[in-house]
């Protein structure tokens, strides 16, 4: 097995953790945290394809990619925190079967 097919196994065991964490959990930080290793095994996916590409001196694509990728996710976990916490203010609780009544 080489270098490159042991980073996409890992990717793919990490997707599927996070997958299967995002799925099956009812706490929201949980929820969260199964986004965010399947945000991380994306990267780490960009940056196996961009170390192992044939062309030796490529550009820097799959670091430009990640950086893109990073910085989204930090975003989205700004985002998130904000609607947790006043989700948690509102209702005393974080469990996403409960959000239904924030509908409007």
């Amino acid at each position: 097995m080489n270098m490159l097919q042991a980073c996409l196994l890992l990717s793919s065991a990490l997707f599927c953790i996070g997958l299967v964490t995002a799925l099956s959990r009812s706490n929201t930080i949980l929820v969260l945290l199964g986004i965010e290793i399947m945000l991380n095994a994306a990267n780490l996916n960009f940056i196996a394809f961009w170390r192992f590409s044939p062309a030796g001196s490529a550009p820097a694509t799959g670091v430009i990619f990640v950086l893109f990728s990073i910085a989204v996710a930090a975003a989205e976990a700004a985002v998130w925190l904000a609607l947790v916490i006043a989700l948690y203010r509102h209702q005393q609780n974080i469990r996403l079967q409960e959000a239904t009544r924030l509908k409007g």
